[in-house]
């Protein structure tokens, strides 16, 4: 399944702001500019990708848990070391022509694999323009 079908089989705006904020009580500050992300992927057309999204739990340094979101390369070859990948820079496009994880979709609900991917997705800024300069600087200081 891909996150552009999640996202046209959950357009309930309302359920998504519900898990967005019960995961995530800290954004309540941000929920309009989530809902104008959310609306824009309802109408972006997805980029073909070989990349699967994958939600999954990790503990921190002070054994907290929390929701990491990666990706990994859907062709065996190309992830035959099993490296997870950021994809908080990619762009929406892209996101939506991913594949979701099959345990991603057995340990998290539609509703909060949407709110935990709006949360990755966003965490440079709320518009694609923001993003891909945070990309060109992040490019740039590794030079």
């Amino acid at each position: 399944m891909k996150f552009k079908e999640i996202i046209i089989k959950n357009n309930n705006w309302q359920s998504v702001e519900n898990t967005l904020l019960k995961l995530y009580p800290d954004q309540m500050g941000n929920i309009s500019s989530y809902k104008e992300v959310f609306n824009r992927l309802q109408v972006l057309e997805p980029a073909e990708q070989d990349f699967s999204i994958i939600a999954r739990w990790v503990k921190d340094d002070e054994e907290t848990d929390y929701v990491i979101v990666s990706g990994y390369y859907n062709k065996p070859d190309k992830n035959a070391d099993g490296v997870f990948y950021s994809i908080k820079l990619a762009p929406w496009s892209e996101w939506l022509g991913m594949d979701i994880d099959q345990n991603t979709l057995k340990t998290f609900s539609e509703l909060e694999i949407i709110a935990h991917c709006l949360y990755e997705m966003t965490f440079w800024g709320f518009d694609e323009d923001t993003i891909q300069e945070a990309l060109k600087e992040y490019k740039d200081s590794k030079k």
